[in-house]
């Protein structure tokens, strides 16, 4: 770990794969970053609206998600309307946006259906996975799976990129766009001239970060989501390809997967601001 590694930016996402917003500094809880993923929109199916699957989801990302004073949220529809989320004609306006009956919710499921489109290059997907994966009535190869136990998380609460990857990335993938809001992160963290994939070092370690303790899990598999249109930046179909080339690295016992970032739990809650140092910390 870079004696210089600090906090670049905190990023929060109040409804699950609609844009988010960016914060001067976050509480994290045990259960993530307080406000995070607080809400979802819900299919009549059971699925859990991700834009994972784009041809089902993807349009979410046309809208933008705003925390409140008071925890609850406000959605800012693709036209510029502002409805606050439980309001009957939210509802309304994102059944007609994507084109059939949805609801936004923040009641998760005990374990809600997420679908993901199977990705076009190498290391998207699991080999063990492979064989489950169908054509869904959109004509998309997908696979199914379940978000975590009684939340909207994919997987691990908090979710981290550094700024040594996406600089690496970059280099390698120089006509594309390495923000780093394509890939989600709830943290970024500035590692300076660290070469290489700085990352790679920590699963497993525990991270000091601002006044917050955190446990890396594992590296994050990427899916098709970095290469869409996020708000203001465009889509991108030949990133992940550069990604799937460059970085392949083992995650539990599904092998090489195409990786940016790490996922974290939080073992001590805190306060976290951007500036704030990033150190390993002892077991």
């Amino acid at each position: 770990m870079t004696a210089r590694a600090r906090v670049r930016s905190i990023h929060r996402y109040p409804v699950k794969s609609m844009l988010g917003e960016e914060l001067a500094e976050g509480d994290f809880t045990a259960s993530g970053l307080a406000g995070d993923r607080a809400f979802a929109v819900l299919g009549v199916d059971g699925a859990v609206g991700s834009a994972k699957h784009p041809r089902k989801w993807g349009r979410l990302l046309s809208c933008r998600a705003e925390s409140t004073a008071t925890g609850a949220a406000r959605v800012v529809l693709p036209g510029g309307a502002v409805l606050a989320a439980g309001a009957p004609e939210l509802d309304q306006d994102l059944s007609v946006l994507l084109g059939r009956p949805v609801v936004l919710s923040d009641k998760p499921p005990e374990q809600g259906l997420l679908e993901r489109q199977v990705p076009d290059y190498d290391g998207g997907l699991p080999e063990a996975l492979a064989p489950s994966a169908v054509t869904d009535p959109t004509g998309a190869s997908i696979t199914s799976g379940r978000t975590a136990a009684g939340t909207f998380f994919d997987f691990g609460a908090v979710h981290l990129v550094t700024t040594g990857t996406l600089d690496r990335l970059r280099r390698r993938h120089p006509a594309g766009d390495l923000d780093p809001r394509r890939f989600r992160p709830n943290l970024v963290i500035d590692t300076g001239n660290t070469p290489g994939y700085p990352e790679d070092a920590w699963p497993g370690a525990r991270l000091r970060i601002g006044g917050a303790l955190f446990q890396v899990q594992v590296p994050t598999p990427r899916c098709v989501v970095p290469t869409l249109a996020h708000g203001d930046l465009p889509p991108d179909p030949t990133l992940m390809r550069t990604v799937a080339r460059e970085h392949r690295v083992p995650v539990l016992t599904l092998g090489k997967l195409t990786c940016v970032g790490l996922y974290l739990t939080v073992l001590e809650p805190g306060t976290v601001r951007t500036g704030d140092p990033v150190t390993t910390a002892p077991r």
